[in-house]
């Protein structure tokens, strides 16, 4: 099985979230709108939401996957019946850790809400309703962490179809909440009803998503066993990588908390505001960069455990190739239409004209780091896969300090914008030192052949951005109109980009006929005694 093919079942799954994470967010734009509800709500999303990032799909899953892939493909250590007892023994001792700080952080979550958004304290009945919110989808984070274990267990056996899926649960019980709190809210305009309910709905997904993923990893023919908690030696070096891969992996989701914490302090509805434009950015970062990363970890560790170098080069190589020719359109495109974006998906009932032009201003600052938020899911697996992972921990740290160093100037001066510029900056540096350090280790060569295709494709998107510039003008008075006309003039700039972009690419020779002939052969048959070539 291929990069290519694994991105495209990760993505294509994603994608199918993503439009159901729209569909949520923009009944929640018109439902609640950028107000005090709206802010309690968005602050009790991003505490477990931001924490099931950083701990469950980054770092318990960069530390987990290489350990259980190479006793799943050793030929002298046990194998599959090796590997599914060290997956059991984890399974074990992490339900357990999970449950004590679930239930640490419910005890003391008016201090963790104050931390952040002392300035909730201000506005009456707001700081008091962020935590009982929190409160009541905390337990979101065990239950979800649960699943990312055991899509990790599935994504080592080149099984990534039920893990990609599992979000779709997700926005899908979202959207019931949402509709059964704007029942229940009737016409007495009570918004702390709807996010009652959706408070409730996210720890319900949470069931629904580790149910679907158990029965995933039985139907594989995986054998996990709940037992007694044991600190096996192999259980213990996992918390030990645990600890700096937390930092090392989720810089974003630390930047993440960082500019939660500043956001509150801004006007009401900034946080909101915020997070919907994040929506924006999180579609290609989502659909791209995590299915990268999560490919290319399992992969990359098989090459090198191998000492296959050559196929390690060629896999990094590719996945470079795969996220700027998909990254750089997007962040381009983006960011000459982002108030059409703005406006036309969330423009309506509580989301005013003014709030969406603001949103887009922030898209704009956002999609500036793209590109580099793609790129760190791709160079991070290069350490990881060599159980380096201190790395990583100093230039995140390097690159948090800048990013705080930044807000304490930015936000004040330019407000909300300036926040999401600070982000993009940090991520920019972060991806440019992470580059420059495996450079110089030789852990991957930037070859001439691989900054002309870059070239390439850099001039493609400068022709889509020159057509999507002079399109948009003559599509603006249909973004703030019916339904229909919101759709066909949105379509059409999507449409007309992607096909401006991917003809030029042809036409330049941007487009690697290799990597695009992966997408019609079928996948090779994994065998544990003979690894496949994924780097094909």
């Amino acid at each position: 099985m291929s990069l290519v093919k694994n991105v495209g079942t990760i993505g294509g799954l994603t994608l199918v979230s993503r439009v159901f994470g729209f569909v949520r967010d923009m009944l929640l734009a018109r439902v609640l709108g950028a107000g005090l509800a709206a802010d309690a709500w968005q602050l009790a999303f991003t505490l477990p939401n931001t924490f099931r990032r950083l701990f469950a799909e980054g770092a318990f899953s960069v530390a987990f996957v290489p350990m259980y892939t190479r006793r799943l493909h050793a030929e002298t250590d046990g194998g599959e019946a090796a590997a599914d007892e060290f997956a059991g023994d984890v399974l074990s001792v992490f339900v357990w850790v999970l449950l004590g700080f679930s239930a640490l952080c419910m005890i003391f979550m008016p201090g963790i809400v104050w931390l952040l958004a002392r300035e909730y304290q201000t506005v009456p009945g707001k700081f008091e309703l962020s935590v009982y919110l929190s409160r009541m989808t905390f337990p979101y984070l065990a239950l979800v962490s649960l699943v990312a274990m055991l899509s990790g267990v599935l994504n080592a056996r080149s099984r990534f179809a039920p893990g990609a899926f599992v979000p779709v649960l997700l926005n899908i019980v979202m959207i019931a909440g949402i509709m059964t709190g704007w029942y229940l809210r009737g016409d007495n305009g009570d918004d702390t009803i709807v996010a009652w309910a959706l408070a409730a709905s996210l720890t319900v997904s949470g069931f629904a998503q580790l149910l679907y993923m158990w029965w995933s990893v039985r139907r594989a023919g995986v054998s996990l066993k709940v037992t007694r908690p044991r600190m096996t030696p192999q259980v213990k070096r996992l918390g030990v990588l645990i600890l700096p891969a937390t930092f090392g992996a989720g810089i974003y989701q630390i930047s993440q908390l960082v500019d939660t914490f500043f956001a509150t302090s801004l006007p009401q509805g900034s946080l909101s505001l915020l997070k919907f434009a994040d929506r924006l950015n999180q579609m290609p970062l989502g659909i791209f960069g995590i299915a990268l990363g999560t490919a290319i970890l399992p992969m990359l560790a098989r090459h090198i455990q191998s000492g296959d170098d050559r196929q390690a080069q060629r896999l990094q190589t590719n996945a470079i190739e795969i996220a700027m020719l998909l990254c750089l359109p997007c962040a381009i495109a983006l960011s000459i239409c982002a108030e059409a974006f703005t406006t036309g998906i969330f423009q309506g009932g509580k989301m005013t004209l003014d709030d969406t032009l603001l949103m887009g201003r922030i898209v704009i600052a956002l999609v500036a780091g793209l590109p580099a938020y793609v790129l760190i899911k791709v160079f991070q697996p290069a350490f990881f896969s060599r159980e380096d992972l201190r790395t990583p921990v100093f230039v995140a740290a390097g690159a948090l300090a800048v990013n705080i160093a930044l807000n304490f100037y930015v936000v004040p001066r330019y407000g909300i914008v300036g926040l999401a510029a600070a982000t993009a900056i940090t991520a920019t540096l972060n991806v440019a030192t992470l580059f420059a350090i495996l450079q110089w280790r030789g852990w991957f060569r930037f070859s001439g052949a691989l900054a002309g295709k870059i070239l390439r494709q850099a001039l493609a998107t400068v022709v889509m951005g020159a057509v999507l510039y002079f399109l948009t003008p003559a599509l603006r008075p249909y973004w703030t109109g019916d339904a229909i006309e919101r759709i066909w003039s949105l379509a059409a700039l999507v449409i007309a980009g992607a096909g401006v972009f991917f003809t030029a690419a042809y036409l330049l020779g941007a487009l690697d006929k290799d990597l695009l002939a992966q997408l019609r052969r079928k996948p090779a048959t994994i065998t544990d005694s003979s690894p496949p070539n994924f780097s094909e």
